[in-house]
Order: structure tokens, then C-alpha cells, then sequence
């Protein structure tokens, strides 16, 4: 019998989390999505593996007996396919980065150039994912490494190394009513509809919502986008405001759209991820070294 691995690391993430809502937001899916494939992973075993009640999760027998097989499978599993894809990199002598927005500012080309005079022959091939992807493409295996927005879902699972950190100001409409103010009170802004990131980001969407800084107001969705050419448009159309790190208002200019600073809210942070795997990667950790020498805010 052949099973789907993303399966049996859905699996995993219920059975170690002890609820649906938790694993959804550990591997920032969406719940009916996740609840999808625990039931067509129990159709192809012909077993059911967990048993379901409004405290959560709780693995039958036959799921205890998996949950005790499966990281050992899966972990053999990740080091054959990085085994293979590392091979690959070296023969190509191509480094996949993946990256969100404006990856480390300015400083993206200080990087890269850097990286490429540390490893002659070799290219940063630079791979922009959407905001319904926070790990860049680091959590499916997709890159190599990965400039992200800290914090992220499924950050505890990877290596991660702060950068540096950056106000989160407001992107408004031009019209808006506090397109003139400066700085604006977080505060001002909490019945406000917000333009947010997919619901399958998890933790990540919550946290540019800023929705454990609002006193426990609850946060109004105007729209949901997940590219930067969308969210811009939901704004200037009025659909919404968005909390954006401050250097969103040179890489991301726009007519119809301002960006102003915000008090009363906590920085973002700008990381170079990568998986536990590559610890002992060398052109990983050559990318890793030339970040942390030339990433500086700006």
C-alpha cells in the first residue's frame, strides 16, 4: 500500500498537538482541510486512528501503534530526499532561497553578491512565495533557506537567526481619516477593517493583525489577499488598512496608498531560516554567515 507522506505528517502534527486547531496552525492549514486528510489517511488504512471529542484528539490503539513507527519513517524519509537534493544543488550549483516581500530590505543584494564571491560558480536563485506561505517554501521543502518575517508558524521546527528589526506602521488609504497623522495610536485603529493575510497562515496572519495587542477587541476583516499586487489594491480601494513593516512604504509606493507610523504596537523582525538538516550544510551556512555580516536595517 503506497500513503502519501504529507499524510502521515498530518498525522504526526494531530497526534503530537492533541487538537485539530493546534496542528492546523502548526502546519498552517486550515482545519476542514486537515480534518480532510486524517479521515482519507484512516480510508486507506482501514483503521480509525483517533478518537474525536470537544477536548480534542486522542489516538485509538492502531493510532498509537503508527504514532510510534512514523517520525522514525519520516525522519529516514528527509534525510534520503535532502540526501538526493543536496546532491542535486552541488551538481547545478544553485542555492534556493525563498523569500517574502521585500526579503532583507536593501540588504538582499549585499547578501547575494557576498554569497557569490564566498562560492564561486555557484547562483542565489531567489524564489518570492505568497503571504498564505510564511515559511517561504522552507516548511515543504521547496528552498534551501529562507528570508522570512519573524515570528512564523512552524518556527520552532527550524533554525532561525534575527537579523534585525523594523517598525510596523500602517498602510491607509489616501483618503482615510487618518491619512494626516503621525504617529497614529495603535488603538485608533482596532475597529478598523483590516486587510489579512489566508486563514491557512495561522498564527502568522493573526500576528500582522497585531490581534493580541488590541485589549481584546476583536479584529474586523475588510478582505484577504495573499500576493502584495492584491493587498495594495484592497487598501486603496478602501477595503481595508494593514499593518506593514515600515519599509513598505519605499519597496511597496503606490498611488491612493500612505503609510504612516503606529504606537502602541510591537516591531517585526526580518530571519534567515533553514531546517536542522542543513546545520552541517556548508553552502547553506555560508549563506546564513553572509546574512548575518550584511543584513542591517535601513
Amino acid at each position: 500500500m503506497d500513503v502519501d507522506t504529507r499524510l502521515l505528517r498530518y498525522f504526526t502534527a494531530v497526534a503530537e498537538e492533541g487538537t485539530l486547531t493546534r496542528a492546523a496552525e502548526r502546519l498552517f492549514v486550515s482545519q476542514p482541510a486537515l480534518t480532510k486528510q486524517i479521515k482519507q489517511l484512516e480510508a486507506l488504512l482501514g483503521v480509525r486512528l483517533f478518537t474525536r471529542s470537544r477536548a480534542g484528539m486522542t489516538l485509538t490503539e492502531p493510532g498509537r501503534a503508527l504514532a510510534a513507527r512514523v517520525p522514525e519513517l519520516l525522519a529516514g524519509w528527509d534525510r534520503t530526499w535532502r540526501e538526493a537534493r543536496s546532491a542535486a544543488a552541488r551538481e547545478s550549483r544553485v542555492l534556493r532561497v525563498g523569500f517574502l516581500a521585500s526579503a532583507a530590505n536593501e540588504a538582499t543584494q549585499d547578501i547575494v553578491a557576498a554569497f557569490t564571491r564566498r562560492r564561486p560558480g555557484w547562483r542565489a536563485e531567489m524564489r518570492q512565495a505568497s503571504w498564505g506561505n510564511p515559511t517561504a517554501g522552507l516548511a515543504d521543502g521547496s528552498v534551501d533557506v529562507a528570508l522570512l518575517r519573524v515570528p512564523f508558524p512552524g518556527q520552532r521546527e527550524l533554525r532561525v537567526e534575527v537579523l534585525f528589526a523594523e517598525e510596523r506602521w500602517v498602510a491607509l488609504p489616501a483618503s482615510h481619516r487618518l491619512a494626516e497623522r503621525e504617529p497614529i495610536p495603535f488603538r485608533e485603529l482596532w475597529d478598523e477593517p483590516f486587510v489579512a493575510a489566508p486563514a491557512e497562515s495561522g498564527r502568522w496572519r493573526d500576528w500582522w493583525l497585531a490581534a493580541d495587542e488590541r485589549d481584546g477587541r476583536p479584529v474586523r476583516v475588510g478582505a484577504v489577499t495573499d500576493q502584495p499586487d492584491e493587498w495594495l489594491s484592497a487598501i486603496a480601494n478602501g477595503y481595508g488598512v494593514a499593518l506593514a513593516p515600515a519599509s513598505a512604504a519605499r519597496f511597496y509606493a503606490r498611488p491612493g496608498v500612505v503609510y504612516r507610523p503606529v504606537s502602541g504596537v510591537s516591531d517585526t523582525r526580518v530571519g534567515v531560516a533553514w531546517t536542522p538538516a542543513d546545520d552541517a550544510d556548508p553552502v547553506v551556512q555560508d549563506f546564513v554567515r553572509c546574512c548575518l555580516e550584511h543584513a542591517t536595517p535601513s
